[in-house]
């Protein structure tokens, strides 16, 4: 049975643990590879998701997580059938080392295996992106509503981790084509900001060949309820159990980008 769910405590939450990246001061002590090149963990990245697992199990009684760290109380890859927080606790973490400005800390929420919300902030920029199904998005006070506009008239964003570099040839082929089709493209470096800009308008479309649902299952409510969509490479829905391929975007862009991807693969 579902509960009524405090979403003002959840977004002071994700705010408070923006606060936590803001002012942390990183030093080379507290950096760690993960597996795969260039994959990189911080301590702040382990308290920071150590803290929302703490205060957002407070607020949602009985809830499981899918967090990025391996910390306690997360039970990773695991989803549930009740309510499953998907939590980010920097998304964008080479950015935070290297002093970009540009990361954000990503919550979603589950229930029955289907996302009924997403919050995503960044705090250097005050921007708190948020949705709540059949509710509508937000950045800040101003609401989300996208305008179908097609590729040739918006900037595509695109992720390139090089942990995830299996299909990298068909991605950069991808890209060139979408540069050659739209005004520009962009590779911010923070999946969920990224996808965050899709709603805002900012992006009109965004594409990555392999993300983890703590990515993208904040964004994809933040995008669905903006008026955009979120689906696999193929049109398929997005997984939130195993990681997929993102394509967002209006739908009209998020069209021609499945269609380029096609195009690519099979050509």
């Amino acid at each position: 049975m579902s509960m009524k769910i405090d979403y003002a405590s959840i977004e002071e939450t994700v705010r408070n643990a923006g606060q936590m990246l803001r002012n942390a001061h990183l030093t080379t002590d507290r950096i760690y590879h993960k597996e795969g090149i260039a994959n990189f963990v911080t301590l702040f990245d382990v308290e920071i998701q150590q803290y929302l697992i703490r205060e957002l199990a407070k607020i949602v009684q009985g809830a499981s997580f899918f967090g990025e760290e391996e910390t306690d109380g997360n039970e990773r890859n695991c989803l549930s059938d009740g309510y499953t927080f998907f939590v980010d606790p920097i998304d964008g973490t080479t950015n935070f080392m290297f002093g970009y400005h540009h990361s954000c800390v990503s919550v979603g929420l589950s229930y029955n295996r289907r996302m009924i919300a997403g919050f995503v902030y960044n705090p250097y920029v005050d921007e708190m992106y948020k949705a709540v199904r059949g509710e509508g998005s937000y950045l800040n006070l101003r609401r989300l509503q996208m305008e179908n506009k097609p590729l040739s008239k918006g900037i595509v964003s695109f992720g390139c981790a090089r942990y995830n570099e299996a299909d990298t040839d068909l991605l950069f082929d991808v890209v060139k084509e979408l540069y050659l089709q739209s005004l520009s493209v962009r590779n911010g470096g923070s999946a969920a900001l990224d996808l965050c800009r899709v709603a805002s308008g900012s992006n009109a479309a965004y594409v990555e060949l392999m993300l983890q649902p703590y990515d993208y299952a904040a964004a994809s409510v933040i995008i669905e309820e903006a008026g955009g969509c979120i689906t696999q490479k193929d049109g398929s829905d997005i997984t939130l159990d195993l990681p997929c391929s993102i394509v967002a975007g209006t739908p009209a862009s998020a069209e021609t980008v499945r269609y380029v991807i096609e195009q690519k693969r099979t050509g």
